[in-house]
């Protein structure tokens, strides 16, 4: 399948493997672009600019196919070295890089002054339009199910993408909510050259978390995520478990005067807890709503091969028979 998302990345399958903390480690980035997506090393999730520069030289002994690298801008009284991770990510002969959070027009001139590809995650057309406008060659447009921060205008992906393709020249991706063919095929109805998932990759056998937590997502229905420090305007949708109930309970005691400092130890340090040691109730941590469409664990190459063969068979199939019709 060709598009302008596979074009522009050099990938056989228009299937984005979203940054994620303490998931977007090397192995996982590997089997996705293995499999003809496009893998992503989450950067902040290496704790200097030198060990992401070590999980870059591991990703590139695991396969020859192109991958990119995750950076978040994070509002933050002490920013993480930006510069320095950009310089490992071009060091590393990185040629795609996934920004997310705050916009990244303060680092586009380092990123593109190496011919860095830069898809940048948004969650609303206004915000898509000005990273098309700061130069981004691509958007990974969020909808409101996303698992992580969905933004603060709560538009879900059918109202969200066909927007998003009246508005934009530059080529997107959906985000939030995919998870199978059908979702990769309706993404593309709706105008989108792609899709990127996130919480479909961390219930596979490559992902580098702990078994509690992919048996946490097989388990768990559409109905198990919940919104939370929506008070600090800075929503995250998590999976429901103890810590996030009592979160919860703070966040609904205090109400608008909620401090991220009275929700601190159920949020700060809370992926190590969950994702390497299998602490489920430990806090809170990002998860889609599309659990409620992951009930097994495949390889990645057993699940992208299944998507597209899918999707092939909606479109020739079932499709084309409804128009014939």
């Amino acid at each position: 399948m060709k598009t302008r998302i596979t074009e522009l990345f050099g990938i056989k399958h228009p299937i984005i493997q979203g940054g994620m903390h303490y998931v977007g480690f090397a192995e996982l980035a590997a089997a996705v672009s293995n499999a003809g997506g496009l893998g992503i090393i989450t950067g902040l999730t290496q704790r200097t600019p030198e060990l992401l520069a070590k999980e870059i030289a591991k990703c590139r002994d695991m396969t020859d196919k192109p991958f990119g690298v995750n950076v978040t801008f994070l509002p933050a009284i002490t920013q993480p070295p930006y510069h320095e991770y950009i310089a490992a990510i071009n060091d590393g002969g990185v040629k795609i890089v996934e920004t997310a959070g705050r916009s990244p027009e303060q680092y586009m001139s380092a990123l593109k002054a190496t011919g860095i590809k830069v898809i940048h995650k948004c969650t609303s057309v206004r915000h898509s339009l000005k990273a098309e406008q700061i130069g981004c060659d691509a958007v990974s447009v969020d909808g409101f199910e996303c698992g992580g921060h969905p933004g603060e205008d709560d538009i879900p992906n059918m109202i969200l993408l066909p927007r998003a393709a009246d508005e934009l020249k530059i080529p997107f991706v959906a985000s939030g909510g995919m998870a199978d063919a059908r979702s990769l095929v309706a993404a593309l109805a709706m105008g989108a050259e792609g899709m990127n998932m996130g919480t479909r990759f961390i219930a596979t056998k490559e992902a580098p978390v702990h078994e509690n937590v992919k048996r946490a997502i097989v388990e768990a229905s559409e109905l198990d995520t919940r919104l939370v420090m929506r008070p600090l305007r800075n929503t995250e949708r998590v999976l429901k478990n103890a810590g996030v109930d009592k979160l919860l309970e703070i966040e609904r005691e205090k109400g608008a005067n909620t401090s991220f400092k009275d929700i601190h130890d159920l949020v700060a340090s809370v992926y190590p807890r969950v994702m390497l040691e299998g602490q489920m109730d430990a806090g809170a941590w990002s998860c889609g709503m599309v659990v409620g469409l992951i009930n097994d664990i495949p390889t990645v190459k057993e699940l992208i091969d299944r998507i597209m063969s899918e999707a092939e068979k909606l479109v020739r199939g079932r499709l084309e028979k409804l128009l014939a019709a």
